[in-house]
């Protein structure tokens, strides 16, 4: 598939506070992105991490899905299959039954804003595709071989995937995989889950080396493992909650760089009670005879209830975010945060902003 054209310039970001020295900025406890749910098209610019420059549908029309059918007139499907850049609504709230995957194209923003739209039965694809915002929806109880919730491969970029709750599905939640790069998952979901989200599926698959991924303010909700598993690439993880978690909370990979900042880990579930907050699991890649795992750093993050870090003494050498992005939101690892955590992440009953194009 061709890449499609490159997109008009950005408008200008909304003003900012001054970054920290180490490139974060400090919310003392305030709603995240407490300024996007004014206007409707705020939401672009206010991503962080290496999803910041996704514009969705900016530039396109705003289209109304007002039926809850799988396909046909007024469905989703039918949405995000157009060519052309939109900005899609809803008018109407519940469940959308998929008996297959909802393939989304390019320059769309999937706004669930002022309804509760429920996906369930399959997931969204986000298949070479570029530009993607996907906003306030829930997706759970995918079946099938292969279905998770968000699957985004092979060859795409630009997405953020925002504020949605996921949950029972027969694969993962959120899958990265197959070169896929500069995506932010930020305040989402996840619960009632096993294999929660993988980034990088095999370690034969050596493109995933370009593979940049961030996640912040998100709630790991009693799910089992990958929060995430990461192989080669490099992965962001600030200010989430990871509780209860059954086998490992994150996990390095073959060539994998993980940096941990502010982050909250609390063990729990069992019996018997699983602690290990960081794992790495050696694999050779495909281009390599050597078997080696990947690196972990952890700044600022919190190690609740028996939770032990885990991390080998010399890591080997980490990315720094401050080299790729100047500034993102980032506060203590603190009770205040657990609570704004719980609060804000996953699908939230916000009414949809007006649009003031």
């Amino acid at each position: 598939m061709d890449s499609p054209p490159p997109p008009p310039p950005r408008p200008p970001s909304p003003p900012r506070h001054p970054p920290h020295p180490q490139g974060e900025r400090h919310v003392g406890g305030e709603m995240l992105y407490q300024d996007t749910d004014h206007r409707l098209r705020a939401l672009v610019g206010s991503a962080e991490g290496f999803g910041r420059h996704a514009i969705g549908g900016l530039y396109g029309a705003i289209h109304r899905v007002t039926s809850l059918q799988d396909d046909g007139p007024g469905s989703l499907r039918e949405a995000c299959r157009a060519e052309e850049p939109l900005w899609i609504v809803f008018e109407v709230s519940g469940t959308i039954h998929l008996h297959s995957y909802l393939r989304v194209s390019s320059y769309k923003t999937i706004d669930g804003r002022g309804q509760r739209v429920v996906l369930t039965g399959k997931g969204l694809r986000l298949k070479s595709c570029h530009h993607v915002i996907i906003c306030n929806l829930v997706l759970e109880g995918g079946r099938g071989h292969d279905v998770d919730g968000i699957q985004v491969k092979p060859d795409s970029t630009n997405i953020w995937i925002d504020r949605c709750t996921l949950a029972d599905y027969d694969d993962g939640l959120i899958d990265i995989t197959r070169q896929s790069t500069d995506i932010t998952v930020s305040r989402c979901h996840f619960m009632r889950h096993d294999k929660t989200m993988l980034i990088g599926a095999d370690p034969t698959h050596v493109g995933d080396r370009c593979i940049r991924v961030t996640i912040h303010h998100c709630f790991f909700d009693g799910t089992r493992q990958r929060h995430p598993r990461l192989r080669f690439g490099k992965v962001h993880l600030y200010n989430n909650y990871t509780r209860s978690w059954g086998i490992y909370a994150v996990c390095a990979g073959v060539e994998a760089q993980i940096v941990s900042q502010c982050n909250i880990y609390e063990a729990g579930g069992g019996p018997p009670k699983k602690t290990t907050v960081f794992k790495y699991m050696p694999e050779k890649a495909g281009d390599r005879e050597d078997v080696v795992a990947g690196s972990i750093s952890s700044e600022g993050d919190a190690f609740l209830n028996g939770a032990l870090p885990c991390l080998i003494d010399n890591p080997g050498s980490v990315f720094r975010p401050e080299e790729y992005y100047q500034q993102w939101t980032m506060e203590p690892a603190s009770p205040a945060l657990k609570d704004i955590i719980q609060l804000c992440a996953g699908w939230q009953p916000v009414p949809r902003p007006p649009d003031d194009r």
